[in-house]
């Protein structure tokens, strides 16, 4: 059964490239994407953006470190994932599925605004989540992760409707437990890298960014990534704002 894809914008980022991509400089605009799917047994979401708090006080929720590092500017208050849903008609609270592709700030820190949602997350990330030593290191925070959900920790892929139509893929490297997601739809399939590929150049080129849990591990994730399109599936590198400009918006579906 064939899935529906929405892409969903929650706010922009400015952020250091050389973070970003190696032998870069200067400073670019990263939209934050999250991505509704619907399927007939249930309606999921693909990451969730940032907590609200993070628009008036990014150091209050993340450290002094973290807020230096991004700029806030460009986060509205329209701009929280619950607020997305909403406008499209959907209610945040009848969302069945959060598929986080890690548990960074402006990938799960929006999932405190989705209560009813079980999370499906890759079992080696949420144990990274559990150890606080580890969670440090890779710049996972409290706040974005405990807040009561059911979850389901996978292992390696995962079906998650059980017909195929979409898929945990796991792509390591980024975080311990980073994956990314490929959804079949009437228009085609879809592979969400989420950020085990910030910018289309970065699976072209192979230049990673400056913070990485495991450099093989993440070279490893972009062959896999360049050899799932090969067979044809279409990558969506929601960090790349060229890339992003030709990804349709909610409520139009991807296509």
């Amino acid at each position: 059964m064939p899935a529906t894809l929405q892409a969903l914008t929650c706010g922009r980022l400015v952020g250091r490239l050389k973070d970003l991509i190696e032998g870069e400089d200067g400073e670019v605009v990263l939209p934050i994407p999250a991505f509704l799917i619907e399927h007939p047994r249930g309606r999921a979401l693909f990451d969730t953006g940032m907590h609200p708090q993070c628009r008036c006080d990014a150091a209050g929720r993340l450290g002094p470190r973290m807020a230096r590092l991004f700029g806030f500017a460009q986060v509205g208050a329209d701009d929280d994932i619950a607020a997305r849903l909403e406008a499209i008609g959907r209610d945040p609270a009848r969302i069945d599925l959060v598929i986080n592709s890690h548990l960074h700030f402006d990938h799960a820190g929006g999932n405190a605004l989705i209560p009813n949602a079980t999370l499906v997350v890759q079992r080696s990330e949420w144990q990274a989540a559990r150890d606080p030593d580890l969670a440090a290191s890779v710049g996972i925070y409290r706040a974005d992760v405990d807040h009561g959900h059911p979850v389901r920790e996978v292992d390696g892929e995962h079906d998650v409707f059980g017909d195929g139509s979409v898929v945990c893929i796991p792509t390591p490297g980024h975080t311990p437990g980073h994956q990314s997601l490929r959804v079949a739809t009437a228009q085609g399939t879809f592979v969400l890298t989420g950020d085990a590929c910030y910018f289309c150049r970065t699976l072209r080129e192979r230049r990673l960014p400056r913070f990485v849990h495991d450099r093989a591990q993440m070279l490893a994730s972009l062959d896999r990534l360049a050899a799932l399109e090969r067979a044809g599936a279409r990558l969506i590198f929601g960090h790349d704002a060229e890339h992003w400009r030709t990804v349709p918006q909610a409520p139009q579906v991807v296509g």
